[in-house]
């Protein structure tokens, strides 16, 4: 699948709107676009499991949530220090997108996986300060 760079931009910035519109839909909980926001996403993903139990771990679901949280997350590190979208195609059988800035990739998508199927004390909020930690000294 190749996409130009603004597509996938526009992918992702689309992704992120989504995240905030389906939260906003189904837990009445505002994400508003800050980096104080993102420790809402940690409890936002446990709630998918909470509300719809197996449904929510199911692959679509799973794709689904990790995805558009790890678009919210990253336009958030986009806005705040910079950044650009990638889209990784090294195995073609899962292909992925992580935003990369100063020579580093993050996956933010990923650390939204791990939180969802592995390992609910892993955070999206220490994950996303430890990003910015490593750019900001």
């Amino acid at each position: 699948m190749r996409m130009t760079q603004e597509e996938l931009d526009h992918l992702m910035a689309d992704s992120a709107q989504n995240a905030i519109e389906t939260t906003l839909e189904e837990f009445k909980v505002e994400l508003d676009g800050t980096a104080d926001s993102i420790t809402l996403v940690d409890d936002v993903i446990l709630s998918w499991v909470e509300k719809y139990k197996d449904k929510a771990l199911e692959d679509s679901a799973v794709f689904t949530i990790c995805n558009i949280y790890g678009a919210y997350v990253g336009e958030i590190f986009k806005s705040t220090i910079g950044g650009h979208w990638r889209y990784d195609e090294s195995d073609q059988d899962a292909p992925y997108v992580v935003l990369e800035y100063a020579g580093k990739s993050y996956a933010f998508a990923g650390i939204c996986y791990q939180r969802l199927v592995n390992d609910s004390q892993i955070s999206v909020k220490n994950y996303f300060d430890k990003a910015l930690e490593n750019n900001v000294q």
